[in-house]
């Protein structure tokens, strides 16, 4: 079970997203895909990306819930950065690049999944923005075993369309 929730300070607003392990995988891959279309600033990247790096198929089961501070916020562009994902939520909703996956996501379960993320994103706001967690996301660790968490001029798979994280592409490890 995974658990993507308000920060702390917030919780209150909105209930936690409480999604099983296959749920989450289909979560994070039809925002990966769907981000990954229409992503055009490195920022916007990022933030796909970021979510690429929920791959459960590779960094284990049940480990990947996360409180919506812990994503690359930055206070200066907070705004943007909330619009960019609202317009990837509506994007996944409308089931862009759904015919790449070798499943049926499931319409109704999605939309509503999606719908309740969408309201999070929504009641997230400046106060909540916690920059350390984008540092300590984009430092690298001298006994890091991985490539830098953003990979280099933000490749994209060749069979997926989907960014690249450092564990590779969201969508192959979920077939692998």
């Amino acid at each position: 079970m995974n658990e993507i929730s308000m920060p702390q300070s917030a919780e209150h607003i909105v209930e936690p997203l409480r999604m099983a392990n296959m749920a989450t995988s289909v979560f994070i891959e039809i925002l990966v895909l769907s981000g990954s279309q229409i992503a055009e600033t490195d920022r916007e990247k990022e933030f796909v990306i970021w979510l690429a790096q929920r791959d459960q198929n590779v960094v284990g089961r049940g480990t990947v819930g996360f409180d919506l501070d812990e994503m690359p916020w930055l206070e200066n562009d907070v705004e943007l950065m909330k619009q960019f994902m609202l317009s990837m939520i509506d994007t996944a909703i409308n089931k862009t690049q759904w015919h790449i996956l070798d499943y049926d996501p499931g319409e109704e379960w999605s939309r509503t999944t999606l719908l309740h993320f969408l309201t999070m994103i929504q009641a997230f706001n400046q106060n909540h923005v916690n920059e350390q967690h984008y540092m300590e996301w984009t430092t690298l660790d001298e006994e890091d075993e991985y490539e830098p968490t953003i990979p280099v001029g933000y490749p994209k798979c060749q069979k997926h369309g989907a960014y690249l994280s450092y564990l590779g592409c969201v969508i192959c490890n979920s077939l692998d």
